[in-house]
């Protein structure tokens, strides 16, 4: 029998990001603030806003960070509404609470996408700000989103921890909205094992987040003030007014990171053909659904998403534990015990809503990981894992 591949390594780091990273060992210097300029994370910075088409980029400690200081530097009151999808990460309920405000969440379809009629209902109820989650790098119905939030001026903050590269009408992901915040954790396109970074237009935006990042005294100077006008006086208009939160990333983190934006393409690439061919493969069950993609979106996916169909929650179990002992983990995001992205289990929210739809919907999409340096006699492992059972657990039918 042919043994399933590690699905659980990521891509291996650049030689350039181990020489990058001897030298600071070399000289010691860590600290994003320490050099007068060309740090790292500054360099990082401006790498990172150009490949997205941003005017800034902002590099903090992680998604959840960079999420928090987004809310934080649109300078929200306490107790502001903040509509989230219902499926989603537990990190991005919880920015809203540390940022002082209350998540309000709204229905998600079998598509993983916002649920659009119950969004608009719920921007009605005194909703301040939006995060929309494009959670496994499934890309909600932007355009419409948009168009609700820009008529009642109501700011777009998208958490694009998972779409790297992911694309709508061909622009960048993250561009979209007033910010867009992205993972570098290990299982994202870019791995620094942890890291974020938030990207924007809006320089007095940046300005208070960068100052709350931790950019104490003048240090803001090191992030492109001297050269940017609009940002020079932002930051000088913010200088003491806010607080710090100490949120950094560190130059270590940075000199991970760069070498691996080159590889960006590849890996986009590389990660859609590998979950077109496995969905193409699973679909073939009349028990297994891989939701399509919206018409104006090209995912960038390092896994795959698919919902179990006509099958009890006995069975369900069952096809995750058969699939198990074959050698592929499955995650039944409604199923697997006190999981980060079942709603319920948010137990840290002021409420916690019912959400029919999407407690449903959870009961039965499953999560596998699809990393992107698979071959494709791997990739066939895998599906024929999965098909094999799903024929366990129903039989003559699944085949």
């Amino acid at each position: 029998m042919t043994l399933p591949p590690n699905v659980h390594d990521a891509e291996p780091i650049p030689a350039a990001a181990r020489e990058a990273i001897d030298a600071l060992m070399q000289s010691g210097d860590l600290f994003r603030y320490t050099a007068p300029e060309n740090a790292p994370v500054t360099l990082l910075e401006t790498e990172f806003a150009a490949l997205m088409g941003s005017k800034y980029a902002l590099a903090v400690s992680s998604c959840s960070a960079a999420l928090f200081l987004s809310l934080k530097a649109l300078g929200l009151p306490r107790d502001a509404r903040v509509l989230i999808p219902g499926f989603t990460f537990a990190a991005v309920p919880s920015s809203v609470v540390h940022a002082d405000c209350i998540p309000v969440l709204c229905e998600v379809g079998d598509n993983y996408r916002i649920d659009m009629a119950d969004f608009a209902t719920k921007l009605e109820q005194d909703i301040q700000a939006v995060i929309i989650s494009h959670m496994r790098g499934h890309t909600s119905d932007m355009d419409a989103i948009m168009r609700l939030c820009d008529a009642r001026n109501i700011p777009v903050v998208e958490d694009a921890a998972h779409s790297l590269g992911t694309t709508w009408h061909g622009g960048n992901i993250g561009t979209l909205g007033r910010v867009g915040c992205f993972s570098f954790q290990s299982y994202k396109m870019l791995n620094a094992g942890e890291g974020g970074i938030l990207i924007t237009n809006d320089a007095d935006l940046v300005a208070r987040a960068v100052i709350m990042s931790g950019a104490y005294e003048h240090n803001w100077q090191k992030h492109s003030g001297g050269t940017d006008p609009d940002l020079a006086v932002a930051f000088a208009k913010w200088q003491n007014q806010l607080p710090l939160y100490n949120l950094r990333m560190s130059n270590l983190s940075a000199a991970v990171i760069r070498p691996q934006i080159p590889e960006l393409a590849r890996r986009v690439r590389d990660g859609l053909q590998n979950h077109d061919y496995v969905a193409a493969r699973l679909n073939t069950s009349p028990f297994i659904d891989v939701p399509a993609p919206l018409g104006p979106e090209q995912r960038a996916p390092d896994s795959i998403q698919f919902n179990l169909e006509g099958l009890s929650e006995e069975e369900t179990r069952s096809f995750a534990k058969e699939a198990a002992e074959l050698g592929v983990k499955v995650q039944v995001f409604g199923l697997s015990d006190d999981n980060a992205r079942a709603f319920w289990n948010w137990q840290f929210m002021r409420e916690i809503p019912a959400l029919p739809q999407t407690r449903a919907m959870l009961m039965k999409a499953c999560d596998v990981r699809l990393p992107v340096r698979l071959t494709r006699a791997e990739l066939d492992v895998i599906a024929d894992i999965l098909l094999g059972a799903m024929a366990k657990v129903k039989g003559k039918a699944a085949a």
